[in-house]
C-alpha cells in the first residue's frame, strides 16, 4: 500500500508539472488570438478576452512568401542535420577509437575550438571571400556542420560500445566503414536522436546567419529571419508619426509569429521521444 501511494503521488506530481508546462503555451495562443487593446488592459489570459485573428491575418497577407520562407527553414534544417549529423559522428568515432595515434592531439584540437576562436570577422571573410558562399543557401548550412560540444558527446558515447565488438567485426573481414556503419550506428540511435534532436532546434530557430550572410535576397529568408523582419518593419511603422492613427499589430503579432515559429517543431520531439530519455544519461557513464 505504501508503495501505491507513493506512484500515485508521484504520478499527480508530474501530471501537475506537466499541466503547468503547458500554460506559457496556451497563454501564447490565447495572446495570438486576442485584440491588441484587449491585451493592454486587461493582460494575457488563458482564454482570448476579446477574439481577434488580426494578427495572423497581418502576417499572412502574403502566403507565398511565409510558405517560402518555410520552404527554406524547411530544407535548411533537413540537410543541415543529416549532414551534421554524418560528420560529427565519423568526427567522433575516429576521436573513440583507443588504437587512433593522434586521439589525444585531435580531442584536445577539438575541444579547444569550444573555448576560443577566431571571431565574426574572420568567420565572415572566410565564408564570403575563400568560400564564396555569400548569399546562397549553404551559408545557412556550412557554419553549424561541426559543433564541438556535439562531437564530443558522441565520442564519449562510442566510447561505451565494448571493443570487443569491434574486434569481433574486423575477426569477420569488416573494414572500418563497415563498422562504423553496420555496428556503431544501430547501437547508438538514443545518442544520435538525442543530438539529432538540438541540431534541428539550432537550425529550426537560427537567424543570424540569414542577417549576415543573407543580404538584398528575400527568396532565401529562413523562417526566422523573416518574422524577425516582419517585427523591425512593424516598429519602424509604428514609430513614424503618421502611423498615431493606424492600428497595427504588436504584441499579438509577436505572439502569433512564436506560434507560427514554434508549432511545427514540437512535432519533430514525436519522432525522438522515445530515444531522448535514455539519451539524456549521454555521457553519465565513462566507459
Amino acid at each position: 500500500m505504501p508503495d501505491k501511494i507513493a506512484r500515485a503521488f508521484i504520478h499527480l506530481l508530474f501530471i501537475v508539472l506537466s499541466l503547468l508546462c503547458l500554460i506559457p503555451i496556451i497563454l501564447v495562443i490565447s495572446a495570438s488570438l486576442t485584440e491588441e487593446t484587449n491585451i493592454a488592459i486587461h493582460g494575457y489570459t488563458l482564454w482570448p478576452s476579446k477574439f481577434s485573428s488580426f494578427a495572423y491575418e497581418y502576417l499572412l497577407h502574403d502566403p507565398t512568401q511565409i510558405v517560402r520562407a518555410y520552404g527554406v527553414t524547411i530544407f535548411v534544417t533537413v540537410v543541415g542535420t543529416a549532414l551534421s549529423l554524418l560528420i560529427s559522428s565519423l568526427l567522433a568515432y575516429v576521436l573513440s577509437r583507443k588504437d587512433f595515434k593522434f586521439r589525444g592531439a585531435f580531442s584536445f584540437y577539438v575541444f579547444f575550438t569550444m573555448l576560443f576562436n577566431g571571431g565574426l570577422v574572420p568567420t565572415y571573410l572566410v565564408m564570403t571571400k575563400m568560400l564564396h558562399l555569400g548569399n546562397s543557401v549553404w551559408a545557412l548550412i556550412v557554419p553549424y556542420l561541426v559543433m564541438p560540444f556535439f562531437v564530443l558527446l558522441l565520442r564519449t558515447y562510442f566510447t561505451e560500445i565494448p571493443d570487443s565488438l569491434i574486434e569481433c567485426a574486423k575477426i569477420e573481414g569488416a573494414g572500418e566503414i563497415r563498422i562504423f556503419r553496420s555496428v556503431i550506428l544501430p547501437l547508438s540511435l538514443p545518442a544520435l536522436a538525442t543530438v539529432g534532436l538540438f541540431i534541428i532546434l539550432m537550425y529550426w530557430n537560427d537567424w543570424f546567419l540569414a542577417l549576415l550572410y543573407v543580404s538584398g535576397k528575400s527568396s532565401l529568408y529562413p523562417l526566422q529571419y523573416l518574422l524577425y523582419a516582419v517585427m523591425e518593419n512593424l516598429n519602424m511603422i509604428k514609430a513614424m508619426p503618421m502611423a498615431a492613427n493606424v492600428v497595427m499589430p504588436g504584441e499579438t503579432a509577436r505572439m502569433a509569429m512564436a506560434v507560427l515559429a514554434t508549432g511545427p517543431i514540437m512535432f519533430a520531439f514525436l519522432f525522438v521521444q522515445r530515444f531522448f530519455v535514455k539519451g539524456l544519461t549521454l555521457g553519465s557513464i565513462k566507459g
